[in-house]
């Protein structure tokens, strides 16, 4: 996995993948992503799943400007000839029911197959198909999203801490997922049967997000690649002109972006 930095990434990918952007949710960090779109170039652009929080709204309506500008963005892509794939996941499930339609340039989808530069076959899904928590008990789901919710709410708070003392974002809650057993022992389950799938469908590898942990890694002899979100670690997942695949870690380079300018 390499990440690129603001001073080195290139402007134009053959492919981008964002997932889990969560609009409509307090904790989206659209401000990033907006830069990230704004930033970047590219042929084909798939939207992973949970773009739109739609269970979130539920519970009360939250959509400042900066969410209608990444609606109106993503739209925009698509309008000047970027082909935008939408594969809905389980937080904006409800677009599921529209599968199969077009507008354009922008298709909904509920998986696809994705042919990189060097002819390598990728299934694209959200993923919470293979999550037993999702599938089997949406309330176990509900309540895990409730104590998460709680969880990025310290995450801003510690944050604004960072800022005063000249510290880039940090992600309280990827690191206590990351440390917490049982957190680690659900995401190498689920990267097992990522990858069985990827073997029973005959690609070389798989593309999903869900987890909101960015990766990509060998798992049981195909690649697994997750493109991550924009709440947690602002990442992206990219394909160059000749068939790379890498990520992105966003919050990183704007960072970067930020001690450049201001050492110039």
């Amino acid at each position: 996995m390499k990440t690129l930095h603001a001073t080195d990434r290139p402007a134009y990918y053959r492919t981008v993948w964002i997932s889990d952007v969560h609009l409509g949710f307090s904790g989206c960090k659209a401000e990033f992503l907006l830069d990230f779109l704004h930033s970047t170039r590219c042929d084909q652009l798939y939207l992973v799943g949970d773009i739109i929080d739609v269970w979130c709204m539920k519970k009360r309506l939250y959509w400042p400007q900066e969410h209608n500008n990444v609606v109106r963005t993503l739209l925009g892509k698509a309008k000047h000839g970027t082909r935008v794939v939408y594969i809905p996941g389980n937080h904006d499930e409800v677009f599921r029911d529209h599968v199969g339609l077009s507008f354009g340039n922008l298709s909904i989808q509920n998986r696809v197959i994705h042919t990189t530069a060097d002819g390598r076959r990728f299934l694209v899904t959200h993923g919470d198909e293979f999550d037993t928590v999702v599938q089997c008990s949406k309330a176990v789901a509900l309540l895990g999203t409730k104590a998460y919710d709680w969880l990025l709410r310290l995450n801003g708070v510690v944050n604004q801490v960072r800022r005063r003392f000249g510290f880039g974002y940090w992600s309280l809650a990827a690191f206590m997922k990351h440390k917490v057993k049982t957190a680690v022992q659900y995401m190498s389950s689920f990267e097992s049967a990522v990858a069985y799938e990827a073997a029973r469908q005959q690609v070389d590898g798989l593309i999903c997000g869900h987890i909101h942990r960015a990766e990509i890694t060998h798992v049981n002899g195909v690649l697994y690649c997750n493109s991550g979100d924009w709440v947690e670690s602002c990442t992206a997942l990219v394909e160059l002109h000749d068939g790379t695949l890498e990520l992105i870690h966003w919050s990183d380079a704007c960072h970067s972006l930020k001690q450049v300018q201001a050492a110039a």
